[in-house]
This record gives structure tokens, sequence and C-alpha cells, in this order.
């Protein structure tokens, strides 16, 4: 191509990298980068309605799909909204490149200049400023390597005068793809695989609990193989949610999302074995979720302090997927076998427990969120992805949705923040292509870029949303009355979402009683477009990890 200028190189350099979907809001800094990068085939660019939402797009691609998303912004005012949605894919360790359309450098003065890598760097993200033709290609290599390699969030500054300026070298470009590291295993070291064998010997009622890491492993069969001859119960962490469905001896999540049932079984435990898993607060329950077991983390980094805990009496850096088979296989070769948990009466016992058997008595022209999400997941197929929001609400969907594989699963809330799921589900559809995605998500968490259900009807997607509406914001409600005050303040009643979403382009329709779904979802798979349900539910209804964590429920 004759005439190249910067942004065609960084264009191309993009698409060797494998990005094939944009999710942008333009601005003076970035807008000839993304319309260069429209121009190449194949090439999906989403324009977004706010900055933040085009990070979380690209986060929950990302999460859904494996790949790096791609998100841009432009400078100054462009850039700081986005602070929220680097922390989450931080913490969330989503490989992520954000191209920053940065002010001009020979400027004497601009006015959305400032000073980006600090930002950056405080959110968790990695931040890399191009700052020389000469090595333009190399910072973009670099930053989709880190990206890939450390799973986290990447800031590629660019300044848009640099962009514009010709490019007068040969734009040859080798992608990080062909420099990243063979994919490896960290097998455990053979000593500490005796020690836990003594251990397991040792252990009656032994338990295993898989993480993230075990899932993105796909470790579900070799840990099955583990656990079958040490008797133990299989649980998850929250972000592993489904790993081992349909396993007769399978608790679903360890920690403030159990049963009464399994936090019973917790308590007898007398050895405890994370595989890919942190253990931290929520799933341990800090420590006394298994209070008489000993603990053991196998993980490809595990520490010994994690959110200001102990995690555990041994730990093993290793793969979850190559430890399983090895341990595995140690038990079968030493002819290890117990009974431990492993009877009749308690895989009975697990196919009849109910999460939750707390009734309350309801508003008439309100349901009960805890009975809707049950509706919900009766009628939408387990084939479909769930995308969760932050909030109160997300715990009561955690605990009742049922049958689907972990990777169906996406819960956004590493970061604590409310407002990413819309723009996560936007994310994951336009990864999925396929019309099969829930979000589930609050009222006040919708609200906060309701802006986004335009983006949704622009780009077609047939999205089906079910928001829980209790009229405020849950959190904070449960919060205030457990501690004694009036919850007025974050009570704002439930408006019209449906009315809202239908001024948007978006089917609305209003749910006040159970048993609506059905035809609706009916209606909604008969569309060729977005759905948006408005769940009104009553507040007085508190989910199991609030009644535990904030009412001191037992």
């Amino acid at each position: 191509m004759a005439n190249l200028k910067l942004v065609d190189v960084l264009a191309d350099a993009f698409v060797a990298e494998g990005c094939d979907t944009l999710f942008t809001l333009m601005g003076d800094a970035n807008m000839y980068w993304t319309e260069t990068m429209s121009r190449r085939p194949g090439m999906q660019v989403v324009n977004v309605r706010h900055e933040h939402c085009a990070v979380a797009m690209a986060d929950g691609y990302a999460r859904a799909t494996g790949k790096v998303g791609v998100a841009s912004t432009t400078c100054g005012p462009g850039f700081t909204q986005i602070m929220t949605g680097l922390a989450i894919a931080a913490r969330a360790n989503t490989p992520l490149v954000v191209f920053a359309g940065d002010s001009p450098m020979l400027a004497s003065y601009y006015i959305q200049q400032i000073d980006m890598g600090p930002l950056a760097v405080a959110t968790g993200a990695h931040y890399i400023a191009m700052k020389s033709l000469d090595r333009a290609l190399d910072n973009v290599r670099e930053a989709f390597h880190i990206a890939a390699l450390e799973r986290k969030p990447v800031v590629l500054s660019v300044p848009m005068d640099l962009q514009k300026q010709a490019y007068p070298f040969m734009a040859d470009y080798q992608p990080s793809a062909d420099l990243l590291p063979t994919p490896q295993r960290p097998m455990p070291d053979p000593a500490l695989v005796d020690r836990l064998l003594g251990m397991i010997q040792a252990a009656e009622k032994p338990i295993i609990i898989a993480g993230r890491g075990a899932k993105l492993a796909g470790a579900r069969a070799p840990i099955e193989a583990m656990a079958e001859p040490m008797g133990a119960l299989l649980a998850t962490s929250l972000q592993a949610k489904g790993m081992f469905e349909g396993n007769p001896f399978a608790m679903d999540i360890a920690g403030a999302y159990a049963s009464d049932f399994s936090r019973e079984q917790f308590a007898e435990a007398d050895l405890v074995i994370g595989l890919g898993v942190g253990l931290g607060a929520y799933t341990t329950e800090s420590g006394y979720l298994y209070p008489n077991a000993q603990t053991v983390q196998i993980d490809i980094a595990p520490r010994g302090l994690w959110q200001g805990l102990r995690t555990a009496d041994l730990h093993i850096r290793a793969d979850a997927h190559g430890a399983a088979e090895v341990i595995a296989a140690a038990l079968r070769q030493r002819g290890i076998s117990k009974p431990g948990f492993r009877t009749p009466a308690l895989a009975a016992a697990l196919a009849a427990d109910v999460p939750d058997r707390k009734e309350y008595a309801t508003d008439p022209y309100a349901v009960d969120p805890r009975k809707a999400m049950l509706e919900l997941d009766a009628i939408v197929p387990k084939d479909w992805d769930v995308v969760i929001g932050g909030g109160h609400y997300f715990g009561i969907a955690m605990t009742h949705l049922r049958g689907r594989a972990p990777e169906r699963y996406h819960v956004v809330s590493d970061f604590g923040a409310i407002g990413n799921g819309l723009p996560a589900a936007i994310g994951v559809a336009a990864a999925r292509k396929d019309g099969k995605v829930l979000l589930i998500e609050g009222d006040g968490s919708l609200l906060m870029h309701i802006q986004e259900l335009e983006t949704v009807r622009r780009e077609g997607h047939r999205l089906l949303m079910a928001i829980i509406n209790d009229g405020g914001y849950g959190a904070e409600i449960h919060k205030f009355r457990a501690g004694g005050l009036d919850p007025a303040l974050v009570i704002h009643g439930k408006g019209d979402l449906a009315g809202a979403a239908n001024g948007f382009g978006v089917r609305g329709s209003t749910i006040t009683k159970l048993g609506q779904m059905g035809s609706l979802f009916a209606a909604h798979q008969a569309s060729n477009g977005a759905t948006l349900w408005d769940v009104q539910t009553d507040d007085k209804v508190v989910s199991r990890p609030y009644r535990r964590i904030h009412y001191g429920e037992a």
C-alpha cells in the first residue's frame, strides 16, 4: 500500500494479532485509527455509548472466547472513564488491550491532556506508551504478548499526531503468538505428592474445591478420578460454578453460597484440597467453613497469605490438571481406596438438597426473586451463556442456577462494582453471534448504563435481559435494615423499565407474578431482536449470602 501512515500499519498489526471485533467510542485521538480498523475485511466495530462500556464489552468478549479483547478510547476524559473497567479486568485476569489515543506530543497546550500511565497502573493494568515510529510495531506486539501471557489488561497509549505520520519502513509484522512460550503444565514435586498422599490416607472426610484455574485447565475428569478413591465430595469456587454438574457427589459453590446441608458436610471435613483456587475469604468464609480440616492448595501460583488469610497447611505449585492426574495415578498405584463421604444415602441427600428453604411473605404485585430465578432457570435452555452482574441479586442467581457447563457462566463481580452486566453481556453476544445469551442484572445496575440498550438494538443482538427490579439498590437496602437504619434513602421506586426499553427499540415486558415467563420466552424466541423483562421483586427477600454476612443468620 502506497503512502502508508502509522494508523494503517497499526490496524494491520491488530488484525495480525487476531483482532476481529473492536469496541470503541471515538474521539479526536482514536477516531482515525477506528475508521481504519473498520475498513479491514471481517472487522466488527461496535460503537458504544460510554467508554467504560467499551472496556466492559471487550472484557465480556474475552471471557467468552478466551481471546484477547480489544477496546479503544480517546484521550483525557475518554480515558478517565475506563478506570473501573480496567480494575475489573485486572482482578479477573482478563487478557485485554486498550488502544488509547493520546494527546499530541508536539502541542504546546491540549485541553484533554492527562498523564495516563499512573492511572492505568493504579488499576492493575500494564501501560505502554508509544513514542516513535521505530518502536511502534514492537509496542503492539508487546501489548498483546503481555495481555495473553500474564492474563491482564494492557493500555497502549498512541499520540494522535504520531498516528498521522507517514510510515517509512517495510510493514513486516510478526504477531505475538509466534513468540509466546509453549503452553506447559507445571507438575507437582514428587516429595510433596508423597506428603499429600499421607494426608489423604489419614483423612476420613475429604472435600475438593476446584477454582477458575481448574476450569481453565479443563481439569474436571482428572479431579473426579482423584476424588473417587479418596471418597471426596466436590465443590467449586464462584468462578468455577458448574464444573462438576451431574456428579452425584458435587455440592455446587463453597462458602457463603453453600446450602445448609453442604455447610454441614464442610463442618465435618478433616481434609480440604483446593485445585486452581485462591481459597480466599468468600470461598472459605474466612476459614470458618471447615474449621476442623487440614488444607492443601494446588495452584500454579500458590500463596501463603491471600485476602488477609493463611490459605493452607501445604502448598503445591502445579497445574490443576497435571497435578490431579499425578495424584489419581499415585492413589491407584498405592491401592488407596476409602469410602469417605461417598455413600448412597449422602448422594440421595445431595440430590434432594434445596439451596435456600427460608420462606418470605411477599407483596401480591411482586415476586420472590429466588422463585423467579428458578422459573427463569427452568425456561432458558442450558446451552445459553448467562451473564450475571454484581450486586445483591447475583448471589440469588448463583445460588439457584443449575445444569450449565462452567464456561456458560460469566460473573462480573471481580471488583465489587455494579453497572457492568449489560455491557459484558453485549460483549458475550458479539462473541457468540447465536442469540443464546441471558443477562441477569439489577435495576440500579442497569440504570447506570441503560444507554447501551440502544447499542443492543443497533447491533441487532437477540439478547434476553432479566432485570431483577426491587426499586432501589438491593445491597444497601439490606445492609441498612441489618444495621437498624431506614432504607428509604436507597429505595427509589420501580419505575417502568419495560417502557424505557421500548423507548430504545428493545421489546419490554413487566413481570409481577410467577408463571409469566414461559409465554414471554416463546415470544422472544419467535422475535428477531432483544427483549427486556422488568421482573418486579419484593425487597424483603434477602439472599443467602447476605443473610449470613449482614444478618448473622446461621
